[in-house]
C-alpha cells in the first residue's frame, strides 16, 4: 500500500494548550480511517478479481487512484515534477511500490483467502530491516531487531502451518504475496537513495508516480487481457473504491499523519492493517480461520515492531 511519503516530521507546534485535544482527536480519527481503508483493500481485490483479470483489477485501481491525487494536486496548485532523472527515479517507484506488488497481491488472490493476503503485507517491515541491513550502511543491527527479525519469520512459518505441510495453501499464491510485500521496502531503498533530496513535493512526486504506474498497466493489460465481455457491478464498484480510497485517498490522508504526528507514529498503521483484512475477510466474505493464523498473526506483528526498536548496535 505504499507511496512516497514524507521523510520527517513536519508538525507544526501548538499555538495554544485548548487546540491540542482537538487536534490529537483529530488525527486518531485518521489514523483509524487509514486503517480501515488499507485493511479492507484486500478484500476490495478479492471481490474485483470475481468480475475482472488481476491486471485489470490493478489497472483500474491506479486509474481511480490517480483521478483523486490529480485532483488535490490541482486545488493545491501543485506541478508535477521537472527533469528527466527525477521521472526516470518515479518510474522505477511507481514499478516497485504500485504495478509490482498491486498486480501480485492481485493475483495471490485468485487462489489464498484475503486474509492471509493482508497478513503478508505485515511482513513489510520484516523484508525491510533484513535489505536494510545491507543496502543502507546507517542503519545498523541491534539484538533486539535481529531477534525481531527472526520472531516475525517464525510467525509467518506459523500462519502457513509449516508444521502441517503449509495447511493446504496454495504455494504460488502465497510466495506472490510475499514477493509483493518485499517488493515495497526495495522501492522505498531506491526512493530513499534517488529522490530524498529532489526539490519537488511529496504529492508532486507521488502524483507522477502513480500516473506512471497507471501508463505502466495500461501497456502491460491489453497484453495480458482481452476486453471484458460484460462489466460486473460490484466488482467494478470494489475496484473503483480500491483506488478512490484505498490509493488515492488512504495516500492523502497518510500525508497529513507525517505531517502531524512523524512518520514513526503514522507508520504504526500497519500493525493495523492485518487486523481489519482479517476481520474484513472472516465476517463479510466467510474465509475460514483457523488457530494459526490469528496466532501467528500476532507472532508477525510482535517481530516487526522489535525490528523498529532503535538502540545501541549490538555486537
Amino acid at each position: 500500500m505504499s507511496t512516497v511519503t514524507a521523510g520527517q516530521n513536519q508538525a507544526a507546534p501548538a499555538d495554544t494548550p485548548v487546540r491540542l485535544p482537538r487536534r490529537a482527536l483529530h488525527w486518531r480519527l485518521r489514523f483509524g480511517a487509514l486503517s480501515l481503508i488499507w485493511g479492507f483493500s484486500f478484500l476490495l481485490i478479492k471481490v474485483g478479481t470475481q468480475g475482472y483479470a488481476p491486471f485489470q483489477v490493478t489497472f483500474g485501481r491506479l486509474l481511480f487512484g490517480t483521478v483523486v491525487l490529480a485532483a488535490a494536486m490541482a486545488v493545491k496548485r501543485e506541478r508535477l515534477p521537472r527533469g528527466a532523472r527525477t521521472w526516470g527515479h518515479v518510474a522505477v517507484a511507481a514499478f516497485l511500490l504500485n504495478a509490482l506488488p498491486f498486480s501480485l497481491f492481485a493475483y495471490a488472490e485468485l487462489t489464498i483467502p484475503s486474509t492471509l493476503a493482508g497478513i503478508c503485507n505485515a511482513t513489510s517491515p520484516l523484508w525491510g530491516m533484513a535489505l536494510s541491513l545491507v543496502a543502507l550502511s546507517e542503519d545498523r543491527p541491534t539484538r533486539i531487531r535481529v531477534a525481531g527479525l527472526g520472531l516475525g519469520f517464525l510467525g509467518v512459518l506459523t500462519v502457513l502451518g509449516a508444521w502441517q505441510g503449509f495447511n493446504g495453501l496454495d504455494p504460488t499464491g502465497t510466495v506472490m504475496a510475499l514477493l509483493a510485500s518485499l517488493s515495497y521496502p526495495i522501492g522505498w531503498i531506491h526512493v530513499r537513495r534517488t529522490l530524498a533530496g529532489t526539490s519537488s513535493s511529496h504529492l508532486s512526486l507521488t502524483g507522477a508516480q502513480l500516473l506512471l504506474a497507471t501508463l505502466q498497466l495500461a501497456v502491460v493489460t491489453p497484453l495480458f487481457t482481452s476486453v471484458p465481455a460484460h462489466f460486473p457491478v460490484l466488482p467494478l464498484l470494489a475496484i473503483a473504491a480500491l483506488g478512490a480510497l484505498g490509493t488515492g485517498l488512504a495516500v492523502l490522508l497518510q500525508y497529513g499523519l507525517v505531517a502531524e504526528v512523524g512518520p514513526t507514529t503514522a507508520q504504526m498503521v500497519t500493525y493495523f492493517i492485518p487486523v481489519v483484512a482479517t476481520a474484513a475477510g472472516v465476517a463479510i466474505l466467510g474465509e475460514s480461520l483457523t488457530w494459526s493464523t490469528p496466532v501467528g498473526a500476532v507472532i508477525v506483528l510482535a517481530g516487526a515492531g522489535l525490528t523498529q526498536v532503535r538502540g545501541k548496535a549490538g555486537r
